[in-house]
């Protein structure tokens, strides 16, 4: 058998999906290969469907009917709803067995423990996302038209760029109306769906890439909120494109508590320190990306300070990536949210 993992260039979820296959196959004769995809065209030529797809002999036992080619964060439900960067290691034997089963003697095929690709962030996301970089398919963190979620959601982050503050479920009765729906119905699906995080009044507590409470990423927009609260390095950076608007972001650094700034001004970036750069990291385990990854997405004076905190913390898999890279990732995972 020929298992190939395809992923896009420093997907952290790759060492995962490799570590799972090979505990999956369990001593059982199979040649496995990453092969990096860097455009769309290399995607859909490959069959992937996401960072990083799984290929059984050149089958993708995971994919949906509706999946598309893409070079985005996947991210795999499994059956109890958790989220992780790669089908479980039960989810893979199932489908391992099912690929060495003999075609007549297969039965009706069953979906996979792990077959719906939510796909991140960078970061969701959190890119990487991390991650939720892109992500779900390639719709990254853009919620879908239908059951109102598009317009609610887009109603949310604009408060929260105008304000600095979560809105009220009252305030967004209007935007849900178009659907037919209260607020609070589109509410709770965009939080199953991971678009935004609720507290238990039905609050918005967090939507990426805002968070309610105070966050270690302070960002002033220009024109809008003189202060609000992101959830990760990734969010931060994916603000300005988002908005089309000119921020401020000032962080520390996790390890030497050094600022970070970094500021844009008329499609110009400028980091300080100059070395600065971001470590994108994912829990493993699933869950929101709230939980997952944004505590593992900061920004660092230094690679070495980010190294520092990697040796610290081995139970976060995941690299640093550079200014230019991390910038990449926001504009990817956020520039789309507020478009019609």
């Amino acid at each position: 058998m020929r298992i190939t993992v395809l992923a896009v260039p420093e997907c952290p979820h790759a060492p995962l999906a490799l570590e799972r296959v090979s505990t999956a196959l369990a001593g059982r004769s199979a040649q496995v290969e990453l092969v990096e995809v860097h455009e769309q065209e290399q995607a859909a030529a490959r069959g992937m469907t996401g960072s990083p797809t799984i290929l059984l002999d050149g089958v993708d036992p995971f994919a949906p009917a509706d999946a598309v080619p893409g070079v985005a964060c996947r991210v795999y439900r499994g059956t109890d709803g958790t989220l992780a960067g790669a089908p479980s290691v039960a989810a893979l034997r199932e489908a391992l067995d099912g690929a060495n089963r003999p075609e007549s003697a297969a039965p009706e095929p069953a979906a996979p423990e792990s077959a719906s690709p939510e796909s991140a962030s960078p970061d969701d996301c959190c890119d990487a996302e991390a991650l939720d970089v892109v992500g779900r398919g390639g719709r990254g963190r853009r919620a879908p038209a239908e059951r109102g979620l598009r317009a609610v959601h887009q109603a949310v982050l604009r408060h929260f760029a105008a304000t600095g503050e979560a809105p009220g479920p009252e305030s967004l009765e209007p935007a849900a109306a178009g659907a037919g729906r209260t607020a609070r119905e589109v509410l709770a699906d965009l939080a199953a769906e991971d678009f935004l995080t609720l507290d238990e009044a039905g609050t918005t507590r967090a939507a990426y890439p805002f968070s309610a409470v105070p966050t270690r990423h302070r960002v002033r927009i220009d024109g809008g909120a003189e202060e609000v609260w992101s959830m990760c390095a990734i969010d931060a950076l994916g603000i300005p494109a988002m908005l089309d608007a000119d921020v401020v972001i000032s962080s520390t650094d996790p390890v030497t508590g050094e600022p970070v700034t970094v500021t844009t001004a008329r499609g110009t970036t400028r980091w300080a320190p100059r070395d600065a750069v971001v470590f994108v990291g994912q829990r493993p385990g699933g869950g929101p990306a709230a939980t997952a990854c944004c505590d593992a997405l900061n920004f660092f004076a230094s690679a070495a300070s980010a190294r520092a905190w990697a040796e610290e913390h081995p139970e976060v898999p995941g690299r640093t990536v550079g200014q230019e890279r991390a910038e990449e990732i926001g504009r990817q995972t956020f520039g789309p949210l507020l478009a019609p």
